[in-house]
């Protein structure tokens, strides 16, 4: 074990540790102990290892030996309740077992080759070498199975007391070898609140363009960990600072071009940085909520294209909010996140700015209705992107506008109560519309339906008279009666 001069936070670690893994001992020294009679070595190893020392260990274990994928299947048989194979290729076997995921994967030397995105696997028979293969020091420990024997050659326990993130040997060669792991140092910072140390800030920023030799959906999924982390700003400044984010998000460091009209922040960035720590806040433990922080990550990006300077030397951004929906639904798609997500985050950048200029008293019930309906699910979402993009420094702006929205949200519950907003339809279905008009299935009344529904907004419910008699009127006015 490596020395220290924090041995209070070591001692903690190592008391996490101990409860950690007598927890899931039973079964990885279960473990532990087939690999050994079958010949071979076992090591809880990399972020089980971490994690353990931190106390926040969960049920997805991570271990290394010198057997091979088929040697690990034959120790498995028998014991493990499920087997899988999908990481075979890069010496990986996957079980299951009491509710337990273990992942088993063979010592490896890994490096990729500087011209594909694929890793070329090498296997190894030596756990130093798998250690230094690893990312950063703190993910370069392991512990024996059932032995519980600890080694650390670099210097992981005394890196994850300090809090600070390193790698085994130099930035360079670990990222080399891998470049995700530029992503993985922010996404660590953002998560774990790690501080990144100076020589790999510098690696990653003379490196970034090696980013480009990974697989695209390896670079989302890192990001969507670095976004759903406790502290995404500090992982979304490295990522802009050392270059990364241009690579595959220049949208981001694109904001600084656009200075906010009302000289508020210094830049559009760095007012968006505090959207993304508002929206943060107001999830009030209920956990990441990767849609909400896309959201307020992106739902500025339309203003550099929009940027315009009037008569008066005031600048403005009119519509940012539908170009910026436009460019958020392209940037996703080519990050591949799924329709679902990517339709949801896109919405919340189109509606976010619809809330201005209810305080002027302007908005009807119909209006109101128009917002919780465009909104539908995404309602409570909207309203806390809104409330994330008050970032005014005017305590008594802040406070109007805040008050505007308890206002809106109130008259919302009041309407709501009184017509169920949520299943708005119009006041007759599609077999009224089909009897009325005497009109068999198909666009007719399709029309109609949307006549009315935009009727039943405009002026809420209306009873059956009214509405066949809107509808008749509707119909001669289009020449369908």
């Amino acid at each position: 074990m490596s020395k220290t001069s924090n041995a209070t936070g070591l001692t903690d670690a190592q008391r996490n540790a101990v409860a950690e893994l007598m927890r899931v001992s039973p079964i990885a020294d279960e473990l532990g102990s087939r690999f050994t009679t079958a010949g071979y070595e076992l090591h809880l190893v990399g972020g089980s290892v971490r994690d353990a020392l931190l106390g926040r260990l969960g049920d997805d274990l991570d271990f290394t030996t010198d057997a091979r994928p088929d040697d690990i299947l034959r120790v498995l048989k028998g014991w493990a309740e499920t087997t899988w194979e999908t990481g075979r290729e890069f010496g990986t076997i996957g079980a299951q077992r009491h509710g337990m995921r273990l992942e088993i994967t063979t010592f490896r030397s890994e490096a990729y080759d500087g011209v594909t995105r694929n890793p070329v696997v090498q296997y190894g028979d030596s756990l130093l070498d798998d250690l230094r293969r690893r990312d950063f020091t703190v993910n370069a420990m392991a512990v024996s199975l059932p032995e519980h024997r600890f080694t650390d050659p670099y210097g992981g326990l005394e890196d994850l007391a300090a809090r600070r993130l390193r790698t085994p040997g130099t930035p360079q060669e670990s990222f080399g070898d891998d470049p995700l792991r530029m992503l993985r140092a922010a996404r660590f910072a953002a998560q774990l609140r790690f501080a990144v140390d100076p020589d790999i800030v510098a690696a990653m920023t003379s490196m970034a363009a090696d980013l480009d030799r990974i697989t695209v959906e390896r670079i989302r999924d890192e990001f969507t960990k670095l976004l759903s982390g406790a502290d995404p700003v500090t992982g979304l400044r490295l990522l802009v600072d050392t270059g990364l984010a241009a690579r595959f998000l220049p949208e981001l460091p694109g904001l600084k071009l656009a200075i906010d009209e009302h000289a508020q922040h210094k830049d559009v960035y760095e007012h968006t940085l505090t959207v993304v720590s508002n929206a943060v806040r107001l999830e009030a433990g209920e956990g990441p909520d990767f849609i909400l922080r896309m959201a307020a990550l992106m739902h500025d990006v339309g203003k550099p294209a929009t940027k315009a300077v009037g008569p008066d030397n005031r600048v403005s951004f009119h519509h940012h909010e539908v170009v910026g929906a436009r460019m958020t639904k392209q940037r996703m798609k080519e990050l591949r996140y799924p329709k679902d997500v990517t339709s949801d985050v896109v919405k919340l950048v189109a509606l976010h700015l619809r809330f201005y200029g209810y305080g002027r008293g302007e908005w009807t019930d119909s209006a109101v209705r128009r917002y919780v309906t465009d909104a539908g699910d995404l309602l409570p979402r909207l309203h806390k992107l809104t409330r994330s993009d008050c970032t005014t420094r005017n305590r008594r702006k802040a406070a109007q506008l805040s008050a505007d929205y308890d206002a809106l949200e109130a008259r919302i519950v009041q309407i709501q109560e009184a017509e169920d907003l949520a299943r708005v339809r119009p006041d007759l279905d599609g077999n009224a519309i089909m009897e009325l008009l005497g009109v068999p299935p198909g666009p007719i009344v399709g029309r109609a339906w949307r006549h009315l529904k935009d009727v039943r907004l405009e002026r809420g419910p209306l009873d059956r008279d009214e509405a066949e008699a809107e509808l008749l009127r509707w119909a001669r006015d289009e020449g369908v009666i």
